[in-house]
């Protein structure tokens, strides 16, 4: 997850966004888990137990064990804000303390750290905490409250499978905060040994038997949610994290694997859609992703591109009307509202609005929890992990993996620059659809250029460049907005009979056309700054 040193109240997940959590350094002895985890039900957990792919790989019938663990705090959830969990787990008699920190670059890692310990009390000074900084180098028993429990049944199994030993949990029980209560049915697929990649091809076999999600939240996320409250945050884009010495091999894993992340961070904000930015942030991270396959696929025609991006397509496309309902309610009423223009009233068209945005959120959370959303989910995952990229392409695409990732770049970045400058000729002359195109060029030369720039010394040259293509956007942007605006208007106009709803129908519409006057004055300047500004990879 993206990088930060700035400290929040924790959210429904009992961490702060993404882009706030403070990462920690954590000295050996630690432990990486490797863990993929599946929500589903309990007929279907009890059918996955013995689900042939596992009968015929697992050496025995596995361990039932009766699992109880309480998850510690400071009373202001210091621990959580940094996107950690501090628990003891009791099993049998069996007593052990752990502390799990925030995953960084890969959704499947976690680092922990884990130590026996005499009771359910927890111990903090048995860890070796002085070298992760705060809070935890300070941490003490006594400034540690009990924030919620979980009682868990889990079955237990492992077996080799794709070349790796696998540690499948099936686990059903609940968490308990006080008086609240949330069930628990999962499945949580631990690697021992091996490739992670064996952990998304499993799961797409255990499909064949059942039905279920990927799960992105961790037990703890879930219950600091219950604990405190509140709904899940969105999450904005990682940085890839790609450096100087890069192949373009390693350029496609790391991009690929923060459009993952990125996805990742949103998929229970947007289910949830308490905050608009969930939906956004989700359809940012599916453009993005279609970008970069699009980009990569250009030079690496493999095969394994091509049902990612029909499902990346597919999934985007669930989420447009309700991402286009929020804006005109969250934006584009608000700001014609504020003007309080004579006559014209705005709560009828709101009212009006409100079941239509709601439907679009059923359409939304429908495609979220579908079978085809877990199948791209998994797939994208294994294909990261296997770099699935370098089968079935030929001498010329094997070879282009091997050179300078910066190399891949320039070519990328001055073929959508090309294209962009194409586009644009003669700009304020372009009918409505062949802006929209141009704004689809730019948009997916901005992810190129955020992809891209930590190949680049030119920092300050490729800021002014971005800056120019940002401004040139928004006009555009508004003008498309303004276009959506009217078809989602048709929708309202179909749907009530309200006088009060019509009028400010009309208004809106007015409104709009005086703003696209206004973007066609502001265009051509816009344009020309953009044109004249200097590439920063050459």
């Amino acid at each position: 997850m993206p990088e930060g040193s700035e400290t929040m109240p924790p959210d429904a997940h009992g961490k702060v966004p993404h882009d706030k959590v403070q990462h920690v350094r954590v000295q050996e002895p630690d432990h990486r888990e490797i863990e993929l985890k599946l929500l589903t039900d309990p007929a279907t957990l009890a059918r996955l137990v013995d689900a042939p792919v596992i009968a015929r790989n697992a050496s025995s019938r596995g361990v039932v064990r009766r699992l109880e663990a309480t998850y510690y705090d400071t009373p202001d959830a210091a621990i959580a804000r940094q996107g950690a969990s501090f628990r003891v787990r009791r099993s049998g008699r069996q007593h052990i303390q752990t502390l799990k920190l925030a995953p960084q670059t890969n959704v499947l890692q976690r680092q922990e750290l884990e130590a026996p310990v005499s009771d359910m009390a927890p111990q903090p000074d048995a860890l070796p905490l002085t070298d992760l900084g705060p809070p935890f180098e300070a941490l003490h028993a006594a400034d540690l409250v009990a924030i919620f429990t979980t009682k868990i049944r889990r079955h237990t199994r492992t077996i080799p499978f794709g070349g790796a030993v696998i540690e499948i949990a099936f686990d059903e029980g609940e968490l308990i905060a006080g008086e609240r209560t949330a069930p628990v049915c999962e499945i949580e697929m631990e690697l021992k040994s091996g490739e992670a990649g064996a952990l998304y091809e499993l799961a797409l076999s255990l499909m064949e038997q059942g039905s279920f999600r990927i799960g992105v939240q961790s037990k703890a996320e879930r219950g600091y949610a219950l604990a405190l409250g509140g709904h899940p945050r969105a999450g904005k884009a990682p940085s890839a994290g790609i450096e100087a010495a890069d192949t373009s091999d390693e350029v496609i894993a790391r991009t690929l694997a923060a459009c993952q992340r990125h996805v990742a961070a949103n998929l229970v904000a947007a289910q949830h859609g308490q905050d608009p930015e969930g939906v956004h942030q989700l359809r940012v991270a599916l453009r993005r992703l279609r970008t970069a396959i699009s980009m990569f696929g250009r030079e690496i025609p493999a095969s394994a591109f091509q049902p990612l991006m029909a499902g990346a397509r597919t999934l985007a496309s669930a989420l447009g009307p309700a991402r286009n309902w929020d804006v005109f309610l969250t934006g584009t009423i608000g700001e014609i509202e504020n003007v309080k223009l004579p006559g014209v009233e705005f709560a009828g068209i709101r009212t009006a609005a409100a079941p239509l945005r709601d439907h679009g959120y059923e359409t939304a959370r429908a495609a979220l929890v579908d079978t085809e959303c877990t199948r791209f989910l998994l797939g994208l995952g294994k294909m990261i992990e296997r770099r699935s990229w370098r089968n079935d392409i030929g001498i010329e695409a094997l070879a282009v993996l091997t050179q300078p990732g910066r190399d891949f770049a320039e070519r990328t970045l001055a073929r959508l620059h090309r294209k962009a400058m194409k586009q644009g000729r003669h700009l304020r002359r372009l009918q409505p659809e062949a802006r929209h195109e141009l704004r689809l060029t730019l948009k997916k030369l901005r992810y190129v250029c955020e992809f891209f720039l930590p190949l680049f010394d030119q920092e300050a040259t490729a800021r002014k460049y971005l800056k120019k293509m940002a401004t040139l956007q928004d006009i555009l942007g508004a003008d498309n907005d303004a276009t959506t605006t009217q078809a989602l208007l048709r929708e309202i106009e179909a749907s009530t009979a309200s006088p009060q709803a019509h009028r400010a129908i009309g208004a809106i519409t007015g409104w709009q056309a005086r703003d696209r006057i206004e973007v066609a004055k502001a265009l051509g300047h816009s344009w020309q700054l953009f044109a004249d500004a200097k590439p920063f990879w050459h």
